[in-house]
C-alpha cells in the first residue's frame, strides 16, 4: 500500500521529520538493510585479514592497493550519474499516475445526458460505466502484478460481475493477438449511438461530449500500456547500477584505515568503524533503491499505486453517480445568507486563529501616485515626427492616415454620385436632354464631391489641431475658389 504521511508533516515544527525516520515501512532502511549487512561484513572481513593474517611485507602491498583504489574512485561521477537519472524516474513516475483514468468525469456526463428513469434507461447508464471500469480492469490486468493475481483469467473476472458469459465468449473470439482492452469501449459508442437514436440523449452536441470523453478515457489506458512497452532504456539503468556497486565495491579497500605509522597522506589517525563511509552507502544506495522501486509502480512494492483498491472504488462511484443518484438532488431553498452581500463564515475556537483580517489584494495596491504625476498628458502635447523621417522603401515620403482616408472617401463619393447621375440619366430619354443639361449635371455632382471633401477635411483638422480657426478659414478659402471655377 502507498505510503503516506502528509498529516504528519502539515505543520513544520522542531522535530517533524525526525519522527519519519522512526518509520519502517517503506523507509529506506527496509529497502537497504540486507546491501548495508553486506557491506559491512564484507568491510570488517578485509579489516581483519588486513590487521591480522597478513605478514608486513603483504600489508606493504595491500596498502598500495588500497591507496591506489581511493585514488581512482573518485573519478566516477556517482552524484551526476544518479541525480539524472532519479530525475527522470521520479518524472516518469509521477507521469503514469497522471495516466490512470477516473470515471467520475464520464460519469458526470452520462446522468447528465442520458435521461430516463425507467429499467431501459438504469441498464444503459449503468452498462455503459462498467464497461469502462471492465476495460480498466483489463489494461490493470495487463500491467500490474497485484491486479493480474486478483484476476488471473477471463473466467475470474465474469464470476466478478464485471463482465457476463455471453459479453467473455464475444471477447475471447476477437481474433488479435494484442490487448483486448478496447472491445468494451466500442461496445459504448454502440449504446451511445442507440441511446441518441432512441431520444434519451436529446441533442449531437451531448452525444458528442460522450464520445470526446471516452476517447479520453481510452488515451489515458493507451498511455498506461505504453509506458509499459517503452521503458528506460536498459543500457542506462545497468550504466547506473554498474557505476554505484564498482564504486563501493573499490571502497572496500580504498576507505581501510591504514597503519599510521607508515605516514601515508590522510591515514594519520586509525579507525575501525568507517562511519562516513557508511552513510555514503546509505545515500547512494537508497538513491538506486528509489529508482528501482518507482520504474515500475504496478508493482507490489510500498510505494507502488494501490490498483486493487482503484477497481473497487471506480466501479462504486460509477454505479452511485449514473443510478442512485440519478437527476436528484435536495429541496431548492434559499441559502442563509440570501439577503446579505458582506457576510463572513464562523470561526470555531480552534480555528480563530487562522482568521485573516488584512486580505491581500495585490503588491502593486498601497502604491500611492504623486498628484502631479497623476495627470493624463494631452495628446496635442506629444510632439509628431516629421513626415519626410518616415519613408518607403522607394524614398518616397508616405502619406498621413488622415490624407489617404479624406482621398479614399473622396474617390468613394464620387463613385456613388456618378452612380446616381447615371440612373438620372436613364430616367430620361435621350432625346429629351440636352448635352448641356448633361454636362451640368456632372459638373453639379463633381462639385458636390469636393465640399463633401473639404467638410472632412474641416472635420479632420478640428481633431488634430483642437479646432485651429485658421486652418477651417484655408479650408473654406478652397471651397470659395472652387466654387468660382465653377460658375
Amino acid at each position: 500500500m502507498t505510503v503516506t504521511y502528509t498529516a504528519e508533516v502539515a505543520t513544520s515544527h522542531f522535530g517533524t521529520f525526525w519522527r519519519l525516520l522512526l518509520r519502517w515501512k517503506g523507509s529506506v532502511y527496509k529497502l537497504l538493510w540486507v546491501e548495508l549487512l553486506i557491506f559491512v561484513v564484507a568491510y570488517f572481513t578485509i579489516s581483519f585479514i588486513y590487521r591480522f593474517a597478513l605478514p608486513e611485507n603483504h600489508k606493504r602491498t595491500f596498502e598500495r592497493i588500497s591507496i591506489y583504489c581511493e585514488l581512482y574512485n573518485n573519478l566516477i561521477p556517482m552524484a551526476f550519474v544518479l541525480g539524472f537519472y532519479v530525475s527522470i524516474v521520479v518524472t516518469r513516475w509521477w507521469e503514469e499516475f497522471m495516466s490512470i483514468p477516473w470515471p467520475d468525469k464520464m460519469a458526470l456526463y452520462v446522468t447528465a445526458n442520458i435521461h430516463g428513469h425507467d429499467d431501459r434507461g438504469r441498464l444503459i447508464r449503468r452498462t455503459i460505466m462498467r464497461y469502462i471500469c471492465l476495460s480498466f480492469v483489463m489494461t490493470a490486468r495487463a500491467i500490474s502484478t497485484a491486479v493480474k493475481k486478483r484476476f488471473p483469467t477471463d473466467d475470474h473476472l465474469t464470476e466478478a460481475g464485471l463482465q457476463t458469459e455471453n459479453e467473455q465468449k464475444i471477447i475471447e473470439g476477437v481474433k488479435t493477438n494484442n490487448s483486448k482492452y478496447f472491445v468494451p469501449l466500442v461496445w459504448t459508442t454502440s449504446i451511445i449511438s442507440r441511446a441518441r437514436k432512441e431520444g434519451r440523449i436529446r441533442d449531437d452536441f451531448a452525444m458528442k461530449t460522450l464520445v470526446e470523453e471516452l476517447n479520453f478515457v481510452r488515451g489515458q489506458l493507451g498511455g498506461l500500456l505504453n509506458y509499459d512497452w517503452i521503458n528506460v532504456p536498459l543500457i542506462y539503468t545497468q550504466v547506473v547500477t554498474m557505476a554505484v556497486y564498482t564504486f563501493f565495491l573499490s571502497c572496500l579497500m580504498g576507505r581501510q584505515f591504514l597503519d599510521p605509522q607508515q605516514g601515508y597522506d590522510n591515514h594519520q589517525i586509525d579507525f575501525y568503524i568507517p562511519i562516513f563511509t557508511i552513510l555514503q552507502f546509505i545515500f547512494y544506495m537508497g538513491w538506486l533503491k528509489v529508482a528501482e522501486s518507482l520504474l515500475n509502480p504496478f508493482g507490489e512494492d510500498d510505494d507502488d499505486f494501490e490498483m486493487n483498491w482503484l477497481i473497487d472504488r471506480n466501479l462504486q462511484v460509477a454505479y452511485l453517480i449514473v443510478d442512485e443518484m440519478h437527476s436528484e438532488h435536495p429541496d431548492l431553498i434559499k441559502d442563509q445568507f440570501w439577503d446579505e452581500a458582506d457576510f463572513t463564515l464562523p470561526y470555531n475556537a480552534a480555528s480563530e486563529q487562522f482568521k485573516v483580517t488584512d486580505p491581500h489584494v495585490g503588491s502593486a495596491a498601497d502604491i500611492e501616485v504623486p498628484e502631479h504625476a497623476s495627470e493624463f498628458v494631452p495628446l496635442a502635447s506629444i510632439p509628431e515626427e516629421p513626415v519626410h523621417a518616415i519613408s518607403t522603401p522607394q524614398d518616397v515620403p508616405r502619406e498621413s492616415t488622415a490624407v489617404r482616408f479624406n482621398s479614399l472617401s473622396s474617390r468613394k463619393r464620387r463613385n456613388r454620385l456618378n452612380l446616381k447621375n447615371s440612373e438620372i440619366l436613364d430616367r430620361h430619354s435621350p432625346r429629351s436632354m440636352t448635352s448641356q443639361q448633361e454636362e451640368d449635371i456632372f459638373m453639379m455632382s463633381d462639385l458636390s464631391v469636393e465640399k463633401a471633401g473639404v467638410v472632412d477635411q474641416d472635420q479632420e483638422a478640428e481633431t488634430r489641431f483642437g479646432g485651429n480657426p485658421s486652418e477651417r478659414t484655408l479650408t473654406s478659402d478652397s471651397v470659395q475658389n472652387v466654387s468660382e471655377c465653377r460658375t
